[in-house]
């Protein structure tokens, strides 16, 4: 069997953790060998991800499933049990998830069915966008038809407010470097709360967190669905915006309001709650939008401070600019865009090359 890829460590003691692991994943592979008809010489990384958790594509004599996936998921930093409800919740949605074929939930793995290698993110052009897009909306609408109360955690006022404290903490305080004046808290405390008012006033479904091309597959019927574990009951918007403005793509506002005008007009014939007014709508997708950019803002500060990922960073200007163009065009957001104008000067300086 070929050595698994260790990952890079910075210490002895970490290097002694990671080579533990590796033989823990390697021993577990040993016994889910024969059922699978696995080739272990195969095992090869089949993804780069923002987390601790890593994924193996392994080829499989079997006809049912020529490769699997292997998730290497170590706790205490990660929880598989999250990724195995959410993926039944998916199911019964009658939506195309990986399917679970081996786990070992105490030590962190997963056997799991291969959605292929195309991302949305690596084959989204201006010929195929619009089919894709509408793909990818329609089964975000039978996701949000699934929703029940009581299946997974509630995206309530505690969880939104620790995700828009990333933003001061890590991104202006950590990688900026740029201590908030008392009136500059001020700004954000009140942007928070409008933030934050918004989501809580919509309508509550089943939230992926991270319905982006980058976790959606090409596939038939409707496209492969990733990285769902983090799924909680929350704001209708958040899915919907999270797919039009993307960390790692971008499309002019008139093809970002066609998408949106076909997920409201199927949402609301196929019975979810959405605004009658499409103006009110509107304005709910680009609050919610907001609160996720600075979260995301932040995060991608943590992960290249906290966990020695540069290459998130780099992306934030994309990110500052979807922020600022919401709080440009509403004008309780207006002393936001003041703020974000002085920190787009102080980013300049900083610079994202690593």
């Amino acid at each position: 069997m070929t050595a698994l890829p260790a990952t890079a460590t910075p210490d002895p003691l970490a290097q002694a953790h990671a080579e533990a692991r590796q033989a823990a994943l390697e021993h577990w592979l040993a016994e889910v060998k024969a059922p699978f008809a696995l080739d272990l010489a195969t095992v090869a990384p089949a993804s780069v991800d923002a987390s601790f958790r890593r994924y193996f594509r392994v080829a499989s004599a079997s006809p049912a499933h020529p490769t699997l996936i292997v998730m290497d998921a170590p706790p205490p930093q990660e929880d598989c049990r999250p990724f195995v409800h959410v993926s039944g919740l998916l199911h019964e949605a009658g939506l195309n998830s990986p399917r679970i074929l081996a786990q070992d939930l105490t030590q962190g793995f997963l056997l799991l069915s291969d959605l292929g290698r195309s991302t949305y993110l690596d084959v989204l052009d201006e010929h195929n966008a619009t089919r894709l897009y509408r793909a990818a909306f329609d089964a975000l609408i039978a996701w949000q038809l699934a929703s029940r109360p009581g299946q997974l955690p509630p995206y309530d006022k505690a969880l939104l407010q620790r995700e828009l404290d990333l933003f001061p903490t890590w991104y202006i305080e950590r990688h900026l470097n740029m201590a908030l004046s008392p009136s500059q808290q001020e700004v954000l405390a009140q942007t928070n709360t409008l933030l934050i008012d918004s989501a809580l006033a919509q309508p509550q479904v089943y939230v992926h967190r991270d319905y982006m091309p980058r976790n959606l597959m090409v596939s038939e019927p409707n496209p492969g669905i990733l990285d769902f574990q983090d799924a909680v009951y929350g704001p209708l918007t958040y899915d919907v915006i999270s797919l039009l403005r993307d960390a790692f793509i971008s499309w002019e506002e008139d093809l970002q309001l066609d998408w949106l005008i076909h997920y409201w007009e199927n949402a609301k014939r196929a019975g979810l709650p959405v605004r009658q007014d499409f103006g009110e709508f509107y304005q709910e997708c680009e609050w919610m939008g907001l609160q996720r950019h600075l979260k995301v803002l932040g995060i991608f500060a943590r992960i290249q401070y906290r966990d020695g990922k540069p290459r998130y960073l780099a992306d934030t200007p994309r990110f500052l600019q979807y922020a600022h163009k919401v709080a440009a065009r509403y004008r309780p957001l207006h002393p936001l865009a003041r703020l974000l104008d002085t920190l787009d000067g102080k980013s300049a300086a900083v610079g994202y090359t690593f």
